[in-house]
């Protein structure tokens, strides 16, 4: 039997641009025939990545880069000094080139040094998996290994980065790992339209001199919106890619923890858009993974008086008790964490918790799960 772990979450944003377009703007969907709000799964799975280091160590995470030649023979000379860059380089580009990995030397500028060799494509590799290649180099005084042997070393051992997001890679599609996370694009629960923010500059030296006028004018858009966000972990997908049920745990409880704390970094500087979730609800699940999303298919009004994070958790209440009557499935076990009135809102959908105890009996019922 599967197990999925859905979590999802209301989010508001003041004045922010934590994910732009093209053009500069924040990034837009239409849902209910009306504009939203939207951020990126790109942007939040990026975000959550980066977080990632303050709930697991540097070994269980992963490197996704072109560099990938640079960062192995970093590795290697750290574990051997004697080996020269120009050798341990070419060591390694032949063993990527024995997995089918390819990978080109930059053409140097002017006065620059030759560069390492770099893929077309980011590349995904775990800390495992680096320093394995780079031991069997040394181990093997250069020797370009069999093509069994190199896709053994970078195919096995994956990070937690790798397990969850996936690995997608053009040259070789056997390095290929399927993603156990899905991550939907956030959006707001009501229409949302762009503003701008019209700003000035003052030179100071000019301002001292009792002189008037701007140094620079410029603007800037923005939008404030509650996003209702969304994610789903399958337990199974997870425990394959990284070959064990305590690992998928723990890899659990810190997407859970990255999820609740990330943020996008677009803008940041100029708006401090640093709140954090106000609700967020854990469910267990044993049939598939539900989207709450449709529940704001018709938009969170503004009305005078009316609190929109309570009206959008009492349409996020009310969609999850519809599902479950309907379908005759409710999840396993589901967790509610959520600040003020919105706790009341959402009291029907699962246990209140802080989330110490949400990360704590999540640990427990996946626990329980790998002994049952």
């Amino acid at each position: 039997m599967s197990t999925f772990i859905d979590v999802h979450a209301l989010h508001t944003l003041p004045p922010n641009n934590i994910n732009r377009d093209d053009t500069g703007a924040p990034k837009t969907a239409t849902f209910g025939g009306v504009p939203r709000q939207r951020v990126s799964s790109q942007a939040w799975k990026r975000a959550i990545r980066k977080d990632f280091p303050e709930y697991l160590s540097p070994d269980q995470l992963g490197t996704r880069t072109k560099r990938v030649v640079e960062k192995t023979v970093g590795k290697l000379q750290e574990l051997d000094p004697s080996w020269e860059t120009g050798r341990a380089a070419e060591a390694v580009e032949a063993a990527f080139q024995a997995a089918g990995i390819k990978t080109n030397r930059p053409k140097p500028k002017d006065g620059e040094e030759e560069a390492l060799g770099e893929t077309g494509y980011l590349l995904f590799l775990s800390a495992h998996q680096i320093e394995r290649l780079a031991r069997s180099i040394i181990d093997s005084d250069g020797a370009k290994p069999s093509k069994k042997d190199a896709k053994k070393l970078l195919d096995e051992e994956h990070s937690v980065d790798i397990a969850m997001f996936g690995r997608m890679v053009a040259d070789s599609p056997d390095f290929n790992v399927d993603a156990a996370v899905q991550v939907a694009h956030a959006l707001s629960v009501g229409p949302a339209e762009p503003e701008f923010d019209y700003y000035t500059a003052v030179d100071d030296v000019v301002e001292d001199a009792e002189e008037t006028g701007a140094g620079m004018i410029g603007t800037v858009q923005m939008m404030s919106s509650t996003l209702y966000r969304y994610s789903t972990i399958d337990m199974t997908q997870l425990e394959e890619n990284l070959a064990s049920r305590e690992a998928a745990a723990e890899a659990t409880k810190a997407f859970v923890q990255s999820f609740i704390t990330s943020m996008p970094t677009g803008k940041q500087n100029t708006f401090a858009n640093r709140t954090m979730p106000e609700a967020v609800v854990v469910s267990v699940r044993s049939d598939r993974p539900v989207s709450w999303i449709n529940a704001f298919e018709e938009p969170v009004a503004e009305s005078p008086g009316e609190n929109r994070r309570v009206q959008a958790a009492e349409k996020l209440a009310r969609e999850a008790a519809d599902l479950e009557t309907v379908y005759d499935a409710p999840a396993e076990k589901t967790w509610v964490m959520a600040i003020g009135s919105l706790a009341n809102a959402l009291a029907e959908v699962g246990s209140p918790v802080s989330r110490n105890q949400l990360l704590d009996e999540l640990e427990e019922a996946l626990a329980v799960e790998e002994t049952a």
